[in-house]
């Protein structure tokens, strides 16, 4: 009998473990008024749309023929395309806009995250704009989303840009531990309400090709924007619904002009998809960046920012 007792001062000890691990690291949501302060100073706006109040910043000449509409990846926001607006908004109206799910936006009242929910979302924008053409930008889930924006209307979009763009059969070499985590649905109970800052700070660094470019404001950043009331459990719904690669078939379909740039030490999508979709898009420019990550246009700007510059003046 004495290895009951044995099992049980252990599963007692292991259950006051995970007790303390639980209280020591508990994240309450934010409320949104919490967060307006620091993450939506001018020229962020907030606009009705599905239910939703959408957090986006529309910023630029307002004549411009051709403006831009950015979208940004998963757990990710608006913010990631901040030096990115600043540096073209003098030349181009630059749109950038937290999807449903994440950001200030916060969830979607139907609790749909599928691509095709996400590219009613991004028509319904530029309807609610007034913008009947874009150059349409996006960067992991959010390239996903433009690329199956311009197949479903490619009236609707001049130009594409994808960045470490999800569309293929995922050949993740190195997901980041909040991924991991969230993916456990044993633990969606504790996922919800606990969220270490310090696997957060792991989470950005590892989509960073040099991690010491992810400074404590840019984790600040992502940490506080995923405690949000509502972003945790639709990542969550997020992840259930996704089908990765599924779609990949229809990117032959696409004939938009199309630039793709691509970290090499993208540890989350390998390499070769970036050369993948030029393979199957056949108006396509590849751009490889040797020492970053799964973020480019984060982590270095001005490096990013030159191909594209080049690539909207092109005919």
């Amino acid at each position: 009998m004495n290895w009951l007792k044995r099992l049980w001062w252990s599963a007692v000890l292991l259950g006051l473990l995970v007790a303390v691990g639980v209280y020591a690291t508990w994240q309450p949501d934010r409320q949104l008024g919490q967060l307006v302060g620091r993450w939506a100073p001018e020229p962020s706006t907030f606009l009705e749309l599905d239910g939703m109040q959408v957090h986006l910043r529309d910023t630029g000449p307002r004549d411009d023929p051709h403006p831009l509409l950015m979208l940004h990846g998963m757990s990710s926001s608006l913010h990631t395309f901040e030096d990115w607006q600043s540096a073209l908004q003098g030349q181009h109206r630059v749109i950038t806009v937290d999807l449903p799910g994440f950001g200030l936006t916060g969830p979607s009242p139907q609790g749909d995250y599928r691509i095709d929910a996400y590219t009613r979302f991004v028509l319904r924008l530029l309807d609610v704009l007034s913008l009947k053409r874009v150059v349409l930008i996006g960067n992991a889930l959010g390239g996903e989303i433009a690329w199956q924006t311009a197949v479903l209307a490619p009236e609707r979009v001049s130009k594409l840009v994808l960045i470490d763009a999800d569309g293929y059969q995922p050949s993740v070499q190195s997901m980041p531990l909040g991924f991991r985590f969230a993916s456990m649905r044993g633990l969606r109970w504790i996922a919800e309400r606990v969220m270490p800052h310090s696997l957060m700070a792991s989470s950005v660094r590892s989509v960073y090709g040099d991690p010491s470019k992810a400074t404590p404001d840019k984790i600040d950043r992502y940490f506080e924007l995923n405690l949000r009331v509502g972003n945790r459990r639709a990542l969550f719904q997020r992840m259930d619904q996704a089908q990765f690669g599924n779609s990949s078939v229809l990117i032959r379909r696409i004939q938009t002009p199309t630039l793709v740039l691509w970290g090499e030490r993208d540890r989350m999508i390998s390499s070769d998809q970036g050369a993948q979709f030029c393979h199957d898009i056949p108006h396509c420019k590849l751009v490889m960046f040797k020492d970053l990550g799964h973020i480019p246009q984060e982590e270095d700007p001005p490096a990013t920012l030159a191909p594209l510059r080049a690539f909207l003046v092109t005919p």
